[in-house]
């Protein structure tokens, strides 16, 4: 049995010990390499004590093997850590599943940037090894809940680790965006749409857009709009605790919400999107020698010419 002891995102420890006995894996489906890094990962947990449970989409990938295969939504409730093989989009895709109740997730990339998934490959039994000493740290990440009001009633509730995002199918198509703050208005932008993120997404679709890059521990949202009309409309950091309203008007085209880029929500006229700082937190297992610094100065390329 691995026996985890759980830190804050600034690194100080906490009193609770974590007993993990079951390990599920959940991967990006259909990738190549998932035969040959599964099989012995799996043999490893196993022969340190974990039970080991896989999504159908990894078992998928290779042929028969001694663990279990659920369907991935039925995953986290079963697992006391999920190791997920991927890049950002697997977390993301992981994080929404794994938020209520909070199931820690080790993170290892597989795919391109990664600034999520920031364990690499090679250091993957390195980091494990910290879970079984009990010394490895868990970043807890704010995520967002999005709530779509039609005539009244809300006929959707979302949450997303990342962001989420008005904007037309269209998206050479301006739209008015009205942006309300804890009932106060704000402006009206005319954009090509707006990105609420938080801290955890200002490295994604907001940094893109011109927002900040925001400290993960930082009680924030970030408010990014997509190409405004008035140079002006810059993006707008607000506590993580108000509750932002966007009403749009949008005269042809459709109108979408896409929460972290995966997620999508087809909104007609009169809709109005709430958002605010959800119940739900992401767990995120990481290195202990590694800081949110030197992630910065490796992704972004920082100081090199």
């Amino acid at each position: 049995m691995i026996n985890a002891r759980v830190e804050s995102a600034l690194g100080t420890q906490s009193n609770n010990t974590k007993v993990i006995r079951r390990v599920g894996i959940i991967s990006r489906p259909r990738r190549a390499d998932i035969s040959r890094v599964v099989p012995p990962l799996i043999k490893w947990l196993q022969a340190h004590g974990a039970e080991v449970l896989c999504d159908s989409e990894t078992g998928d990938c290779f042929g028969p093997l001694t663990v279990q295969t659920q369907a991935r939504e039925e995953l986290p409730a079963q697992a006391d850590l999920l190791i997920v093989l991927g890049g950002d989009g697997t977390l993301l895709s992981a994080a929404r599943l794994a938020a209520d109740p909070p199931v820690p997730i080790l993170a290892v990339n597989l795919g391109g940037l990664g600034f999520l998934t920031t364990v690499p490959l090679d250091d993957l039994y390195e980091i494990l090894d910290e879970v079984f000493l009990g010394n490895s740290r868990v970043s807890e990440r704010v995520m967002l809940e999005a709530q779509i009001v039609r005539a009244g009633s809300i006929i959707r509730r979302q949450i997303a680790l990342n962001d989420a995002v008005l904007n037309k199918a269209a998206l050479a198509r301006i739209m008015d965006v009205a942006l309300h703050v804890d009932g106060e208005y704000v402006t009206t932008y005319k954009a090509d749409g707006l990105i609420l993120s938080t801290p955890t997404g200002s490295t994604a679709y907001s940094l893109s857009a011109g927002g900040p890059i925001v400290y993960p521990a930082v009680e924030a949202f970030v408010v990014t709009p997509i190409c405004p009309h008035t140079l002006t409309n810059r993006p707008l950091v607000i506590p993580d605790a108000a509750q932002i309203e966007i009403d749009f008007q949008a005269e042809d085209g459709t109108v979408f919400l896409t929460l972290d880029g995966q997620v999508g929500i087809e909104l007609v006229k009169g809709d109005r999107v709430i958002v605010r700082k959800a119940s739900e937190k992401l767990r995120l297992v990481i290195p202990s020698k590694k800081t949110y610094y030197q992630v910065l100065r490796s992704k972004l390329k920082w100081g090199e010419r």
